[in-house]
């Protein structure tokens, strides 16, 4: 029998250089640096993990590294947000932080009953803080005590970033994309004048944000949030997703060996792009410490290729 989703699993995002990234993710953001890996397309490009302390699923955001690609631009169908979780009344601490990092930061908003604060990364991505009373709701659904926030770096724990929150998007038709949210289990909580709020019950009761107003079409580029991943059970799970989209005519891509998950990708009829992923405990961190992405991890069937890979990949350090 086909199960709802599980939650948000990560949020993918195109971005410029890898040391720039990393300055800010983890030294700025205080997420853990768990996976340094290629894009398995395209083995040249960088594939960026970072997340909680053992890159827990619902608690990673990774990166495509183009340092030569053009800025995207914002509109629909798109992928407008991705949002953490930080404890309550922390606001005031990230603010401070962020300014005094240089960080184009907005003021605090609130929102369907959170209090937000809108940032921007180097790449001009956007993301959001969002102060959330219950700063014990787990990463994982796998094992509600498996949640562990990184506090390695130079946030303290009491501030440190919780998870993903969730999303927000703009649907080049809210309809369509509305359509397939109830199908993967969300469930509609609250509506204003621009936008529906969709959650997730149970788990990580992940949120999404459906804007209804309208924008011109965007461009994919440097700071654009590719996709977001929703975590499914099992590769029997994912199988039998792949069916339902094909009954849909929405084609779904083949199921795809992730070397720590498997996934597939599908693309609404409105123009969003979401890939379902199975869940396991992490991405194999525990294996690679004390530093899990000091060295390119390669899956079997690069490996071979190894010299030839690191050979062409940008530098990392500096």
């Amino acid at each position: 029998m086909l199960s709802d989703v599980l939650g948000v699993h990560h949020v993918s995002v195109v971005a410029g250089g890898p040391v720039a990234n990393r300055r800010f993710y983890e030294d700025i953001l205080g997420l853990r640096f768990v996976l340094r890996t290629v894009n398995f397309e395209e083995p040249f490009v960088y594939h960026l993990y970072y997340g909680d302390e053992r890159g827990t699923p619902g608690s990673v955001l990774t990166f495509f590294t183009y340092p030569r690609e053009e800025p995207g631009r914002i509109g629909k169908p798109d992928i407008t947000t991705a949002a953490f979780r930080v404890p309550a009344d922390s606001l005031p601490y990230w603010r401070d932080r962020l300014t005094d990092e240089g960080v184009d930061c907005g003021p605090v908003e609130e929102r369907f009953g959170d209090r937000v604060l809108p940032f921007r990364d180097p790449d001009g991505t956007p993301l959001e803080l969002v102060d959330v009373a219950d700063t014990d709701a787990p990463s994982s659904g796998l094992d509600a005590g498996e949640a562990r926030p990184w506090t390695g770096g130079d946030v303290p724990a009491e501030y440190a970033i919780r998870g993903i929150r969730g999303v927000s998007m703009r649907s080049a038709d809210p309809y369509v994309t509305a359509g397939l949210f109830d199908t993967f289990g969300f469930e509609l909580v609250a509506e204003r004048e621009d936008a529906v709020r969709y959650r997730l019950p149970g788990g990580r009761e992940s949120v999404v944000d459906l804007r209804t107003d309208d924008a011109p079409y965007g461009r994919e580029g440097r700071g654009s949030i590719h996709h977001v991943a929703l975590g499914v059970e099992s590769g029997a799970q994912l199988r039998e997703w792949r069916e339902l989209f094909v009954e849909r005519d929405l084609d779904p891509s083949r199921v795809k060996d992730r070397h720590f998950f498997e996934s597939l990708y599908v693309r609404d009829g409105a123009g969003i792009l979401f890939e379902l992923a199975t869940e396991r405990p992490g991405l194999g961190v525990g294996d690679r410490e004390p530093d899990p992405a000091g060295s390119l991890v390669l899956p079997p069937w690069l490996e071979a290729d190894r010299e030839m890979i690191e050979g062409q990949l940008p530098p990392f350090d500096g």
